[in-house]
């Protein structure tokens, strides 16, 4: 019994050795790792720094490009309310009646269905300049009817006001400031339009135009649509990746959505 107890002894000697060493390496890993986590620490603020940083180059550029190349602006045609209208000319006129004129004004048959638009085509958005506009309500039916017109129509078209032009090009200026803001804002698009460049005629500009749909002549209504969809979609989708009010936007409002991308307001813009 007693050799066993001295035995045991040792045994308790060699594990408490054997513990005293594991503390030291316990304590030695606890040292090291307290000065990768401050070295992490102070990583990740540099990191920070210059993703700011980064952010504020981007946002300077983007407030560069949208004011100096791409302008974007309201323009807003006098239109009287037919309310007001038909109130002046009819004393009589109830209340319901001017309310009701009031709720058509705010409606627009647009492919095939009433949607509710405040604007009503009253406002429009100018881009490059105050020429070339695209309806705030992102009524593009001006397009499909010149195609078809042009259909039936032979030789040139010497309607150079025709808005079917000032579309064309507002929608090509347009894809190529998305695609623009991409590349500086680093986001992926999620639809791919035709990015190969040429030659185009737009209201008596010569232009570079990104999207080949946007600017060909016989484009189809299926065709024409289907682009703006997916102009709209890399718009809204931008819009996303900085953090735009989702309140503001539309899905229908091509310009107006990028007017509150671009918009100095935006606080996230850069990110």
């Amino acid at each position: 019994d007693a050799e066993g107890l001295l035995r045991i002894k040792e045994e308790n000697q060699k594990h408490y050795r054997r513990a005293q060493r594991h503390q030291e390496k316990k304590e030695k890993i606890q040292k090291h790792n307290r000065k990768l986590g401050d070295l992490v620490e102070k990583k990740t603020y540099d990191l920070k720094t210059q993703y700011e940083h980064l952010a504020n180059l981007r946002r300077t550029h983007i407030l560069e490009l949208t004011s100096v190349i791409f302008p974007m602006e309201e323009v807003k045609t006098s239109m009287r309310d037919p309310a007001d209208v038909s109130s002046e000319s009819d004393n009589a006129m109830t209340s319901s009646t001017v309310s009701k004129l009031a709720e058509a004004r705010r409606t627009t048959y647009l492919s095939g269905r009433w949607v509710c638009d405040d604007h009503n085509g009253d406002t429009s958005i100018s881009i490059t300049g105050p020429w070339i506009i695209l309806p705030n309500n992102g009524d593009y039916s001006a397009y499909y009817n010149w195609v078809e017109e042009k259909k039936t129509t032979q030789g040139p078209d010497m309607e150079h006001n025709n808005p079917a032009h000032t579309i064309s090009a507002a929608l090509c200026y347009a894809t190529q400031l998305v695609n623009t803001l991409s590349l500086i804002l680093d986001v992926n698009l999620p639809k791919k339009l035709c990015n190969r460049q040429h030659f185009a005629f737009c209201v008596f500009l010569c232009v570079w135009c990104f999207n080949s749909e946007f600017c060909g002549e016989n484009l189809s209504r299926h065709r024409f649509t289907r682009a703006v969809k997916k102009l709209n979609a890399n718009i809204l989708h931008l819009c996303f990746s900085q953090h735009v009010n989702l309140d503001l936007l539309h899905p229908l409002h091509t310009l107006r959505n990028l007017m509150y991308l671009v918009s100095p307001d935006t606080e996230n813009l850069g990110r």
